[in-house]
């Protein structure tokens, strides 16, 4: 991929082309898991516009990112609930 954007996703290196949505990204890694909610049950993108809050990730450190609307840059660093992170 020319002109790739090269982000870290619960510590796997991930390939996007830009314009790349983060919610995206991470089902290319091979997981839509995005977070955990309060009883701890697996969640995934639902509406893909930021409505649902479902697509939560922490991105930079930074919790509750909404991985939908955001776009992939080069170096972010993304963890899901896969990382055991209640984003």
């Amino acid at each position: 991929m020319p002109d790739a954007i090269i982000l870290t996703i619960d510590g796997q290196s991930v390939y996007v082309a830009p314009g790349t949505s983060v919610a995206a990204a991470v089902a290319l890694a091979g997981s839509m898991v995005t977070r955990r909610s309060v009883t701890g049950r697996m969640r995934a993108p639902l509406c893909g516009m930021g409505v649902c809050q479902e697509c939560r990730v922490t991105i930079d450190g930074r919790p509750h990112q909404l991985s939908c609307q955001t776009p992939c840059a080069p170096g972010m660093q993304v963890r899901t609930a896969r990382a055991g992170d209640r984003a």
